[in-house]
């Protein structure tokens, strides 16, 4: 359970884990015993994109991270808008590049983050200028492409094999 939600938005009373029946049974969840509000805690939606830029996979490494992994296009969804829009949007924001296709490659689960990814492949064109959230990118053969056993890797991974290619998934260091 996710515990960064102390304090209640309506009264500002600390939040506690209190069970309580619900449809499915009884559930714990953040709630406040002074008003009854809930934290639902519900995934946030992510948006994804495989960006195909003259037959080759851009990949980025977001300027935040440290080492040197590059990974798809990624971000949130504004209110108002479809994921289609949305994900259009981050490939221009992040990228200067102009979406010209997409499809649906899948939606995966990314519990660790508490999100679900909406993943697609999106054919674009233009010259890359990216934003100040990225730090470099690379631009791959699909063949080449090594994929990450987490969310979006998972969707790197399913659009190489609709395009009939074998992924390999690179070796994370297991924690310690």
């Amino acid at each position: 359970m996710n515990t960064t939600f102390r304090f209640c938005p309506q009264c500002a009373n600390p939040l506690a884990p209190i069970s309580r029946m619900e449809d499915g049974g009884e559930k714990t969840r953040m709630r406040c015993a002074q008003c009854d509000y809930v934290h639902w805690n519900n995934p946030t939606p992510v948006l994804a994109a495989v960006v195909e830029v003259g037959g080759q996979i851009l990949l980025a490494r977001n300027a935040a991270w440290s080492g040197r992994m590059f990974a798809l296009i990624t971000g949130f969804m504004e209110a108002g808008e479809t994921p289609q829009f949305g994900i259009a949007r981050e490939i221009k924001e992040e990228t200067n590049l102009d979406t010209s296709a997409l499809d649906l490659i899948g939606v995966y689960e990314f519990v660790r983050q508490n999100q679900i990814i909406i993943a697609y492949h999106a054919v674009c064109t233009g010259d890359v200028v990216l934003s100040p959230e990225l730090a470099e990118y690379r631009l791959y053969d699909p063949q080449n492409i090594k994929c990450w056993p987490a969310g979006t890797g998972y969707a790197m991974a399913d659009w190489l094999k609709s395009r009939g290619h074998s992924p390999t998934f690179v070796e994370w260091p297991k924690a310690s």
